[in-house]
């Protein structure tokens, strides 16, 4: 699932793309893909792309006022092209969930791997009228976002710290890969008690927090769509490393794993050597 920084990555690529440019179609091959229904996807037609923007992990093009916004969810993907085919999408036939169209000829796709469909896209007068951007937590790399905001988050959570850490209604933009990446640096396990966190162990988590997403974003900044996938899997420490060496001590990157996802740690820098239970056939170290 695109993250934060691939996201603010996607943005800032589309943002480039798009400037000076005005949507000319939108067309849709799936009719769910569209969670809303007014303004209808016409209202986009003729509209100047005034800024992207990101909510967490939501895409934001202002178009003209009209807000065409979209969450790529788990497999979901946008896909450039700066000369698109001529042949319109016919709903429930294409792999193409929808298809934006810019006025030099250019424009982007959006597709979905998979037989679950999650991927959304809205078309709204705010951004706040979808329920996913009105329901986000503050945004972890905002300039307000400081150790004292995120000391009185986690001692309000009497929950595991990864997930509070993955809780878009807590902290905007966070998913599994840099909860697990984020645990690492911080040399905390993932099912530590987010309020039982002791002064020394905050401060760290709340620089790998800040630290790890800043260096994610810096380097997937200038890459192009296409290669955004490919950059996060080669810059991730310990997750989807089972098996593999740690970067830090040497030791074996380990994996719990859940019915549709797991998680990767490291049992020397995380939880002091002892390894965590799985899920499924026996309780949670903390």
């Amino acid at each position: 699932m695109p993250e934060l920084p691939e996201v603010q990555a996607l943005v800032d690529f589309l943002a480039s793309r798009t400037a000076d440019l005005a949507v000319t179609g939108v067309e849709l091959g799936s009719i769910s893909v569209l969670k809303t229904f007014n303004p209808p996807p016409e209202a986009l037609v003729g509209a100047p792309v005034d800024s992207v923007s990101r909510h967490g992990k939501f895409l934001d093009l202002d178009c003209g006022g009209t807000h065409l916004v979209f969450h790529l969810a788990r497999a979901g993907w946008l896909r450039w092209s700066d000369a698109l085919s001529a042949t319109r999408l016919r709903p429930g036939k294409s792999p193409i969930a929808l298809r934006v169209r810019m006025s030099d000829g250019s424009g982007f796709d959006l597709t979905e791997a998979g037989t679950k469909k999650s991927l959304a896209a809205y078309i709204v007068s705010s951004p706040e009228e979808v329920p996913g951007i009105a329901a986000l937590g503050p945004d972890p790399l905002a300039d307000s976002f400081s150790l004292s905001t995120f000391r009185e988050i986690l001692a309000s959570r009497n929950a595991q710290v990864k997930g509070v850490l993955r809780d878009q209604r807590i902290i905007a933009g966070v998913g599994n890969a840099y909860s697990d990446e984020i645990l690492h640096v911080a040399k905390l396990s993932p099912f530590a008690m987010a309020a039982k966190l002791d002064d020394e162990q905050t401060e760290r988590l709340y620089a790998a927090l800040r630290e790890t997403l800043s260096a994610a974003v810096l380097a997937a900044s200038g890459k192009p769509a296409a290669e955004l996938k490919d950059a996060k899997r080669q810059g991730m420490r310990v997750h989807g490393r089972t098996g593999e060496i740690c970067p830090e001590c040497g030791d074996t990157v380990r994996e719990v794993s859940f019915a549709d996802s797991s998680l990767q740690y490291c049992a020397t820098c995380q939880t002091g050597g002892k390894p965590l239970a799985d899920r499924r056939t026996s309780k949670f170290l903390k």
